[in-house]
């Protein structure tokens, strides 16, 4: 049903204006409070058992572990582990840690970019957790998930085997940091099994919530060295990855680099060998072992040729799976570069001019807002569009003709907690850029979106390279000043999804969702009234009515089904319910009844919608697709935005998404009546257009 989720959008909504899940603020991961659980357990001495990721079989996933193995899985808590269990140990360090039994590398060399930033780990990772006297078998940790921080509760109950730890596991074996904080991720992410295979990009971005960009190291921009070292002194975190081979096997080739593996960005150096400037980037492989044996590497005799300091500094001759490969190398033998910052004011270096930052959550929904990508001319349009106004930059903010200057970044959001069974849509966007000349030809206040004519006439001015089945893509792009419109697209036409759009600026942005609203001063067809015809109407219903000359439900039901619509009807015609709904709207006298006069302004009114609808049935189908329905509303005078548009097709749709009449009469009665409710309201107080909006959806319900 349509209600309980709308219901939670609202919610949603208003706590995201109340300051929920913010970092300072996050929101229960599950419901589950960490204080309220830690009091429990102290006032009752006992230790947690997290009933939500149960120490068992179900949390470790599937494919994982062979049956033998799973069968000697005994999970354990850490006293039962290690003698002096500790939550830290002497600090936290890339070094701390070595992979276990799941192909999460992606995660583990993110771990390691996050050893390098205090602030960010410490939001990451509560370090007032311990082992003391309030101990209690309860931790906890936050995570950054798809546009709110969440607080994630779990027990310490750890899978091992022959009471060693099977995933991630500490070089010191009293410290429980790294699997604590893997167990909180592997349920955020539904299991263990879960985690397997990723890129570093996914938690860089769950650890900091901020601004993210990939870099194809096979075609890398100019300034890859600049940027780098900006964002090494910036407090960014920084991953890559190496291609994958012939097979899904992380294969270590002859020169030391495994196929398909994630690696940390752990520095960048610049040093003099024999004269000339070399660029160094250094690496750490989340094995712990293992590493690039070509120039540069730990027992190369390059180190020679630089300076006794750097080489001091540097050089560390010893198999951590950390070393150094000039940068030319890198780019060869790596794929892609994944830097994510809290601020993006290292994408030009600038401590003058600030980002500005823009985020927006939206919905594709098949048959309403899923219209595809441009191929798809028809249908592209019902996108949803965003309005982009671009200030000229500040005089501090200058910069040379052809800088980038914004950033845009869409990310999809998954359908399901266990991340295995998501399965990513093809994704990407273009950006228009809206002319006077456009202007010139429409209304120049034009708050709907833009129709398909404009599409067919101007061809983007940016766009995503490629649709990707990735979680996020992004282009950094340079718009001088003026307006732009962005439309977010899955490749094929009709397929749900829910998506955040991150829209980051040099300049002053202003941004809107362009897909409609409200419109108080829409044009509505007046039904057509002629006396003799109201008269033959009262005729007829005084046939029906009784002996004070009012109908009930029942009796409206006979008359609409038998007598008004007989044939034009597909579905069995109008229910009792709906003849009830349509008395309490019509019903001013406030009798449970209509009389002869409510009774004609409703007839009047169901003919207006029946043209309507006949005349936006295209397809002559005798009902309405939701494109059509789109149409038949805003040939009613009224304009909706994609949230009304796609709660109407899940309140009044039947499942395959079409409208009959029946719901479309009493879709367009329940609306006229909403309007004059809400116009009646707004007189007296000012709402900014998302709260009409929200008022708008919970009525509907």
């Amino acid at each position: 049903m349509a209600t309980p989720g709308v219901c939670m959008k609202i919610i949603n909504a208003r706590h995201n204006k109340d300051g929920f899940g913010t970092i300072s603020n996050p929101e229960k991961f599950l419901n589950q409070d960490y204080q309220l659980l830690k009091q429990y357990c102290n006032i009752n001495r006992v230790r947690y058992v997290d009933d939500m990721f149960p120490p068992d079989r179900r949390s470790i996933g599937k494919d994982i572990l062979s049956p033998s193995d799973l069968s000697k899985v005994k999970w354990e808590r850490p006293s039962k582990i290690a003698s002096n269990p500790s939550f830290v140990v002497d600090g936290v360090s890339r070094f701390d840690f070595g992979q276990g039994m799941i192909g999460n590398c992606w995660f583990l060399a993110s771990i390691g970019a996050l050893t390098f930033q205090d602030f960010i780990f410490n939001q990451v990772v509560p370090l007032e957790q311990n082992f003391d006297d309030e101990y209690c078998g309860l931790f906890h940790f936050r995570f950054w998930r798809f546009g709110r921080w969440v607080d994630v509760v779990i027990d310490d109950k750890l899978p091992t085997i022959n009471g060693r730890l099977i995933f991630v596991h500490s070089k010191d074996p009293n410290e429980f940091w790294p699997a604590l904080l893997e167990k909180a991720y592997a349920k955020v992410c539904g299991s263990y099994s879960d985690m397997n295979s990723g890129t570093p990009s996914e938690a860089l971005v769950d650890f900091t919530g901020g601004v993210h960009i990939c870099i194809n190291l096979s075609d890398p921009p100019p300034n890859l060295w600049e940027l780098m070292c900006r964002a090494g002194k910036s407090k960014s975190l920084i991953g890559c990855g190496t291609p994958q081979g012939d097979t899904s096997a992380n294969t270590v080739l002859p020169n030391g680099l495994v196929q398909g593996h994630a690696y940390t960005v752990t520095g960048v150096k610049e040093v003099i060998s024999r004269g000339q400037t070399v660029n160094l980037v250094r690496l750490w492989n989340p094995w712990g072992q293992g590493e690039w044996n070509g120039d540069w590497s730990d027992g190369s005799p390059l180190w020679q040729t630089v300076s006794p300091q750097d080489r001091e500094m540097c050089l560390s001759i010893c198999d951590d799976g950390e070393y150094w490969m000039p940068l030319k190398a890198f780019c060869e033998f790596y794929s892609d570069l994944d830097i994510c910052c809290l601020c993006p004011d290292f994408l030009d270096g600038s401590s003058s001019c600030h980002w500005k930052t823009s985020f927006y959550e939206g919905r594709w929904v098949a048959g309403t807002t899923a219209g595809g990508c441009m191929n798809n001319r028809d249908s592209f349009w019902t996108n949803p569009q965003y309005r982009v106004k671009i200030d000229k930059l500040l005089s501090e903010c200058s910069a040379a003709p052809d800088e980038k200057n914004m950033l845009v970044s869409l990310m999809q959001k998954p359908d399901k907690r266990n991340r295995r069974l998501v399965q990513s849509l093809h994704i990407g966007f273009s950006v228009f850029e809206v002319s006077i000349t456009f202007y010139c030809f429409c209304d120049s206040a034009q708050r709907g979106k833009f129709p398909a004519s404009f599409f067919n006439t101007h061809a983007p001015i940016a766009q995503t390279k490629t649709y990707m089945n990735a979680r996020e893509v992004m282009e950094f792009l340079m718009l001088k000043p003026g307006e732009y419109l962005i439309v977010p697209s899955t490749f094929n036409a009709n397929e749900t999804a829910s998506f955040i759009l991150t829209i980051l600026s040099k300049a002053e942005t202003h941004v809107h969702e362009n897909s409609g609203g409200h419109n108080h001063e829409h044009m509505e067809p007046t039904p057509v009234t002629n006396k003799t015809d109201d008269d033959n109407k009262r005729t007829l219903f005084r046939q029906y009515s009784d002996k004070y000359e009012e109908v009930d439900a029942e009796q409206l039901q006979t008359l609409l089904n038998e007598r008004i619509l007989k044939g034009d009807l597909k579905s069995g015609g109008f229910s009792t319910d709906a003849c009830r709904s349509m008395v309490a709207l019509m019903d001013t006298s406030i009798t449970g009844k209509l009389n002869g006069e409510e009774f004609v302004r409703l007839w009047n009114k169901i003919v207006m919608y029946k043209d309507i609808f006949f005349s936006t049935d295209v397809s002559q189908t005798g009902t309405l697709s939701l494109n059509e329905l789109r149409n038949a509303i805003m040939a009613s005078g009224k304009r909706i935005s994609d949230d009304m548009l796609n709660l109407m097709a899940l309140r009044y749709g039947s499942s395959s998404g079409q409208i009959t009449l029946e719901n479309f009469i009493s879709l367009g009665l329940r609306f006229d009546c909403i309007n004059k409710i809400f116009s009646q309201l707004s007189d007296g107080m000012t709402m900014t257009l998302r709260e009409s909006e929200w008022m708008y959806l919970s009525m509907y319900t």
